[in-house]
């Protein structure tokens, strides 16, 4: 048998078929360019199981008694996660200023429904939560929901639990700090406060397979630059149906929905660009 250190990086021939497959189950769409990023994460996967070729572990991921096992273990090796508190800060200060005394008016006694799509280790929607409690200091008192899904069973679990160090945290400013985290006893990390922890709900799901109607704001940040422009268009029309009139999207700095055939209208702002789904 071969040693795991012997196996050698895919061939052209493994690399298309397994980034077939990725592109089937996730929509992520792999650049020839990743084939050696691509292999070591998947020589984990050859190490975990003892096999000893990607064509071993190509057949493993496709028999019907370990696929639908595998195949949790098989994304999560081949999806990148990162993530940390008060990233682009520019998104949350349009939020505050322009989206929710807009939304709070528009649908006034309605409780406001909010999307952190993919959101990896939980670290948006977390963030979001607190702008959304900070921001009724100015807008007053408004019933509101929140949702954070990724593809991740292991990022989703590590959202629930809400437990931040190091990098992730260095960039909370220090009185939100102190009023929405608990330092852990005997640990340099701290945890998310209880009650906004149970504000969230967290789901494993697939963005393509999810269905989500009457949100009045979608986050959907440094995700659709793992698509192809064909599943960018797709899913970002499947996010302008499942919003209200007046519903907003967020995307990454370096997203642009310009080449996209969608119905979503522009609003320049000094934070940046708004997408808002005509009413």
């Amino acid at each position: 048998m071969t040693s795991f250190s012997e196996i050698p990086d895919l061939d052209g021939e493994q690399f298309q078929r397994f980034a077939r497959l990725i592109h089937e189950k996730a929509h992520i769409h792999l650049k020839d360019h990743k084939i050696t990023l691509l292999s070591n994460r998947l020589r984990k996967r050859l190490r975990a199981l003892k096999l000893a070729s990607y064509d071993d572990y190509f057949r493993y991921i496709n028999d019907e008694a370990t696929a639908k096992q595998e195949m949790v273990h098989f994304l999560e090796a081949v999806t990148t996660n990162e993530s940390y508190f008060w990233r682009t800060t520019q998104n949350f200060e349009a939020l505050k200023k322009h989206v929710l005394p807009e939304l709070v008016k528009a649908y006034r006694g309605s409780r406001l429904k909010f999307w952190s799509a993919g959101c990896s280790t939980g670290e948006e929607p977390y963030n979001l939560a607190i702008e959304i409690v900070e921001s009724m200091k100015s807008l007053g008192h408004f019933e509101w929901e929140l949702l954070g899904s990724d593809i991740s069973n292991r990022v989703v679990d590590f959202a629930r639990a809400g437990i931040y160090s190091g990098r992730k945290i260095e960039r909370i400013p220090e009185n939100i700090l102190r009023r929405y985290f608990r330092k852990l006893d005997d640990q340099d990390a701290y945890q998310v406060r209880q009650d906004l922890r149970e504000k969230i709900k967290f789901d494993t799901e697939n963005l393509f397979e999810a269905n989500h109607p009457g949100q009045h704001c979608i986050f959907c940040r440094n995700v659709m630059i793992y698509f192809n422009r064909q599943d960018q268009e797709k899913l970002v029309n499947r996010f302008y149906d499942m919003l209200v009139d007046g519903g907003y999207l967020f995307i990454g700095h370096a997203e642009s929905l310009q080449m996209l055939d969608t119905g979503f209208k522009t609003r320049p702002t000094e934070e940046g660009v708004l997408y808002q789904k005509q009413s």
